[in-house]
């Protein structure tokens, strides 16, 4: 078997978003991983402690890195979840090692989840680049982080890796 994926739960059909959703991704490569026992889900909110439903929730405007200084992820009644989602990343992070997670495969977006965008902070549903708190914290600890829209990408780079193990093979 192969590295481990872990993944965001929302895109496993699991209703864990704010509004109660799920976001289910649909790919045949999904289907096989799952199969050879290789997904690892999680929702860090919900590891942290947070409800579903829940306020919609976005990183502050102008401010991008949570996990290194002083920007905050607030609810769009002000309330401050900084504390809550460092804690879900923290989750993130050593249930990915504790499993031997090298991938992650996360709904992009989320203050949490988004490796290439997240909203600007305003509640205007704009988008900005940006990463969420676990994909940030995932990637600065080695896991290669991968977004929904990016599945593909992520399936060329296990098929790379497979096929070079396979080539690094000594026959006796």
């Amino acid at each position: 078997m192969g590295a481990k994926i872990l993944v965001s739960a929302c895109l496993m059909g699991h209703a864990v978003r704010y509004d109660g959703q799920a976001k289910p991704l649909v790919h045949p490569a999904l289907d096989r991983w799952r199969a050879e026992g290789r997904l690892v889900t999680i929702c860090p909110e919900m590891s942290a402690g947070m409800p579903v439903p829940r306020l919609p929730a976005e990183i502050e405007p102008g401010k991008s890195e949570v996990l290194t200084s002083d920007a905050r992820v607030l609810e769009s009644n002000g309330g401050d979840l900084t504390a809550e989602f460092r804690q879900g990343a923290q989750n993130a992070l050593a249930l990915a090692i504790e499993a031997g997670c090298a991938y992650a495969l996360l709904i992009d977006g989320s203050p949490s989840c988004g490796s290439s965008f997240v909203y600007d902070g305003r509640f205007s549903g704009d988008r900005r680049p940006g990463e969420g708190v676990t994909a940030a914290l995932l990637r600065k600890n080695g896991i290669q982080v991968f977004s929904d829209r990016d599945i593909d990408a992520l399936v060329e780079v296990i098929q790379r890796r497979a096929s070079n193990m396979t080539r690094g093979a000594v026959s006796l």
